[in-house]
């Protein structure tokens, strides 16, 4: 028997339903996904192209209709289907809102499900699939690339330029904004994703070690070289090497990549033969390689060898538009990590989060939501912030001014972002209503 290509996903606590679903999908000749929790469910989501979802709604910590909520956002196009066995009018209402096709209740026969079940599945026919380069919300990901602004747009665009061949690519952007998602992307997201990506931090190695473990070495070339060893080169070979933090190689190391690069081939340290390899090589840096050129500790040729094709990424600060996106993957990551159970975030924290200038970009925003979900119950508010960002203000620069106009600055600036609730505003700033109005006045 020839299973059909469409993926079933099926949610229920109870495991007699499942298997009953089950049994009949697979007599139908589908491939069937089995969760018995929200969580499993929106795991299954993340990594599977699935063509149609089939759910209770009473379950428990996280129940169906959450998990209907959260695939209406971000797989708008799935086709949803219901069976429960506690109907409610209001509970039949709110699932036809967020999408779901049918509504069945148990008991039900196999008939009546497969009528459910063909109808649905005829929505699931006449849209696109789920590619392996969509994840959650089709326009707003990319591999694990989260935006939508045109910046990160044009990061994609070269990306699906590149991602087919293996010319050499160098990634340039500060700290923490996600350069080597964007090598994975480039690998991953190409035809020769099935080949090894190895990613190297050029940083973290101990400058005397980062040749050996780079290129290889033989028995004997050095003190404690005990055997014949591969580099990360030759376990990279026939895919890609990321090379992070390339301005801490040393003169030596780069002088062996320029020969991998134009050679293509590698010479292990203690070795006289050469091997032949097939890498794509991709490197990143947040140093000015340009500057590390004029003071001769980074080799100009190599220089123009790694950047056949350049790839800026943009600081948080400059694609604000994204917070709210990357803040909606951090609330699900975490909040199913530690809480095991939806997060939300109060407008107030998301006001502050969006003001915020973000000097340590993507990484910086991360540990700010893991530390406010851990500090949290349900949802996230002021309170579990840290102090720094409670109170930040973006004070031009160069510009000096008396404090009065910056604390006045600032209280509009909070008060826009409680929507001009004094008595919140009062709680943000740890001042009485009458000082606002005070200060407000002078």
């Amino acid at each position: 028997m020839q299973l059909k290509k469409e993926n079933i996903l099926v949610v229920d606590d109870d495991i007699h339903i499942l298997e009953l679903l089950q049994r009949h999908l697979q007599s139908w000749n589908y491939h069937v996904f089995k969760a018995m929790s929200v969580k499993e469910a929106v795991m299954i989501l993340r990594d599977t192209q699935v063509d149609l979802l089939i759910t209770d709604l009473k379950m428990p910590e996280v129940d169906g209709f959450e998990l209907i909520k959260f695939v209406s956002e971000h797989y708008p196009k799935l086709p949803k289907l219901v069976i429960t066995g506690y109907p409610s009018v209001q509970g039949s209402l709110e699932a036809i809102k967020s999408g779901v096709l049918d509504f069945l209740t148990k008991p039900f026969t196999k008939e009546e499900l497969k009528i459910a079940f063909d109808k649905a599945l005829k929505l699931s026919k006449g849209n696109n699939k789920k590619t392996s380069s969509e994840t959650m919300d089709g326009n707003s990901s990319y591999n694990e690339i989260i935006g939508a602004s045109n910046e990160i747009k044009k990061v994609i665009q070269i990306i699906e330029r590149v991602k087919d061949n293996k010319a050499t690519v160098f990634i340039k952007g500060e700290s923490g904004t996600g350069k080597e998602l964007v090598a994975r992307a480039i690998h991953y997201e190409g035809k020769f994703s099935r080949a090894p990506f190895i990613a190297v931090n050029c940083g973290a190695i101990p400058e005397n070690l980062l040749e050996a473990e780079l290129f290889g070495y033989t028995k004997g070339a050095f003190t404690g070289a005990e055997t014949n060893r591969e580099g990360f080169f030759q376990a990279a070979n026939g895919g890609t090497i990321f090379l992070d933090e390339i301005g801490n190689a040393s003169l030596a190391v780069q002088l062996r990549l320029l020969r991998v690069l134009q050679e293509k081939e590698v010479v292990r340290l203690g070795a006289s033969k050469a091997e032949k390899i097939d890498v794509r090589i991709i490197a990143a840096t947040n140093s000015d390689l340009k500057d590390l050129i004029q003071k001769q500790s980074f080799r100009e040729d190599l220089f123009y060898r790694l950047t056949v094709v350049e790839i800026h990424i943009p600081p948080l600060r400059k694609r604000k538009d994204d917070i709210p996106l990357l803040i909606d993957k951090f609330l699900f990551k975490y909040g199913m990590e530690y809480k095991d159970r939806f997060i939300k975030i109060s407008l107030d924290v998301l006001n502050v989060l969006k003001r915020y200038d973000w000097p340590g970009n993507i990484r910086e925003l991360e540990n700010i939501i893991q530390r406010a979900v851990i500090m949290c119950d349900k949802t996230i508010d002021i309170q579990h912030l840290p102090e720094h960002l409670k109170y930040s203000i973006n004070i031009p620069t160069g510009e000096l001014v008396p404090l009065r106009v910056i604390e006045r600055q600032y209280i509009e600036k909070v008060l826009r972002a409680t929507g001009n609730n004094k008595t919140r505003a009062a709680e943000i700033l740890q001042i009485d209503r009458k000082t606002i109005r005070q200060k407000l006045s002078d």
